[in-house]
Parts: C-alpha cells; sequence; structure tokens
C-alpha cells in the first residue's frame, strides 16, 4: 500500500488552516494504481454475494463505481438534498462542526440487499455511519465498509463497530 500512500499528495492549510488535506487526485489519474486500489478495497467482502454497492456524494461516487464494476453489480448513489429527480428516503445527522443530509431513492434498494458501502476517506465516520443508516431503513444488509483512506486519529472507525471494515491507508 506504500504505492498507493506515495501516488496521494498532502496540502497544508487547506480547506483551512492547520488542516492537512489528503488529495487523492494523482492517483485517480494512474489508471494501474486506480484499479489496484479498487480491487485491493473489494477483495475482504468478493464472497460476501454483495447484490450493490452504494457510495456517498462526491468521492465515493468514483470508488463505488467502480467497485461495483469490479463486483459485477449495481450502484447505488446516496446523495446530497435535492439531487435525486424520484422519491426518496432522507437521513439527517451531525457533523462535527454541523449537520448534513443524505438522500437515496426509495427504489433503490430492495429489502434483504446486501450493500457494501465505499468512500474515499473515513474520517470522524459520522456520515459513513448515516449511509448504512439509511441503506438500513430501507432493509438493506451492509456487509461491510471499504474506504481508501483512513484518518485514524479522528477515531471514525468508533461510529463503525457494527460492521466489516476495512481501510487501504491509514494517516
Amino acid at each position: 500500500m506504500n504505492t498507493l500512500k506515495s501516488k496521494i499528495r498532502d496540502i497544508e492549510n487547506f480547506p483551512i488552516a492547520g488542516v492537512t488535506f489528503r488529495d487523492i487526485t494523482p492517483l485517480l489519474a494512474d489508471h494501474i494504481l486506480l484499479q489496484t486500489a479498487v480491487q485491493a478495497m473489494v477483495k475482504p467482502f468478493r464472497e460476501s454475494s454483495i447484490t450493490a454497492v452504494a457510495g456517498m456524494e462526491a468521492r465515493g461516487f468514483i470508488f463505488g463505481s467502480l467497485a461495483a464494476s469490479d463486483l459485477g453489480v449495481g450502484f447505488i448513489p446516496l446523495r446530497k438534498p435535492g439531487k435525486l429527480p424520484h422519491q426518496v428516503k432522507k437521513i439527517d445527522y451531525q457533523l462535527e462542526y454541523g449537520s448534513a443530509t443524505l438522500e437515496v431513492h426509495l427504489d433503490a434498494i430492495q429489502a434483504g440487499d446486501k450493500i457494501l458501502l465505499v468512500d474515499d476517506v473515513l474520517a470522524t465516520g459520522g456520515t459513513a455511519r448515516a449511509s448504512c443508516q439509511l441503506v438500513e431503513q430501507l432493509g438493506g444488509v451492509i456487509v461491510g465498509c471499504s474506504f481508501l483512506l483512513e484518518i485514524t486519529a479522528l477515531n471514525g472507525r468508533k461510529q463503525l463497530t457494527n460492521y466489516p471494515l476495512t481501510s487501504l491507508i491509514h494517516y
């Protein structure tokens, strides 16, 4: 995973002073390493009879779509409010400094569907936990959560103790 980590660039003081942003765009530009990352992200769950992959806006769409393609299943976008044109289920949740909402089409998940949740970064875990709850409210079963990278000091893993979890890179 050191090769993957070498393609992630640190941007100091972004988006605010004191924060180091982990920029994954160089990794995204390298098709071989991107494919390697996605295959490693799904490997622990490959035998889990997954029926779909769900990913959160926006970079979860990138990794989630690629993971769904790799697994040969569909992709479910979990979106910010007002972006989906059909009937939606929504969940409001708290962030470290405020609140947010995610939505999914009501017919995107059927009872018993086995869902792999995929995103680029696990930080505080609030968005991932809300995503799992949203899937479960529609009757889906979270078979696991997979992240490209995890910022361990933010303890996001503690929000997801009920789910199998993997992250490839740790900061």
